[in-house]
């Protein structure tokens, strides 16, 4: 039987033997997923601990925990982060949600020269992230940042962590890196002051594929290559 893990963050103190008053969580164990007393639960915060509890008792306003044992926090080997062109409908979801198990750390999404859209919702993606990590068992949080201009981004990272451009060439670049950044094109592609940007930063080209990916795709090949 499937044990289901719950993100808490530093809100709930994970202790030996508790009541959690949480109205979300309550009502998520008591009627969503029907939860009985003598079932077990995974609790972890994000930071410190990953814990399994058995359900002692629970009822409309509160839930009696007692911890079994803790168990090892999975993290990624490496930190990742991901700078995303913002894409069209849901595929922004999509990437969060693929990358987060795959094991990027860091989220931020760019408003390129040619995205086709500006709008994202910060708390949506990063309720996302946390049902992600939830559901793969991951022990920790990704963190998501507003859209901000290329630009930005890679004044931001220069001489701080490695920034990779994605491109479709022959490049060789070494992806066995303890911490980089990805930058991902728009659909359209990186305009040409963007390019001249990343030569006048000097940032290295990384080969995905042979083949044109689309850029949803690409987010999730780029972290893979590198997490490896």
């Amino acid at each position: 039987m499937r044990i289901h893990r719950f993100y808490t963050g530093s809100e709930i103190e994970l202790k030996h033997d508790f009541w959690v008053h949480d109205a979300r969580l309550v009502n998520q164990w008591r009627r969503v997923l029907r939860m009985a007393p003598g079932q077990e639960l995974v609790l972890f915060d994000g930071t410190t601990h990953d814990r399994l509890y058995k359900l002692i008792e629970i009822n409309e306003r509160e839930a009696h925990l007692q911890l079994i044992t803790d168990f090892e926090r999975k993290v990624p080997s490496k930190e990742i982060y991901l700078l995303w062109s913002l894409l069209k409908k849901d595929k922004n979801d999509w990437v969060l949600q693929k990358c987060t198990e795959l094991g990027a750390s860091h989220f931020m999404p760019l408003l390129a020269e040619r995205s086709e859209k500006t709008g994202f919702n910060l708390e949506r993606a990063e309720k996302i992230v946390i049902e992600a990590a939830e559901q793969c068992g991951r022990s920790d949080i990704p963190a998501v940042r507003e859209p901000m201009q290329v630009e930005t981004a890679v004044t931001h990272f220069d001489g701080r962590v490695p920034l990779l451009v994605c491109e479709q060439t022959e490049s060789n670049t070494r992806t066995d890196m303890d911490n980089a950044g990805i930058l991902i094109g728009p659909e359209g592609g990186w305009s040409d002051s963007e390019k001249q940007l990343f030569k006048d930063h000097h940032l290295t080209q990384l080969s995905l594929h042979d083949f044109t990916l689309r850029a949803e795709t690409a987010c999730v090949t780029a972290v893979m290559q590198l997490i490896n």
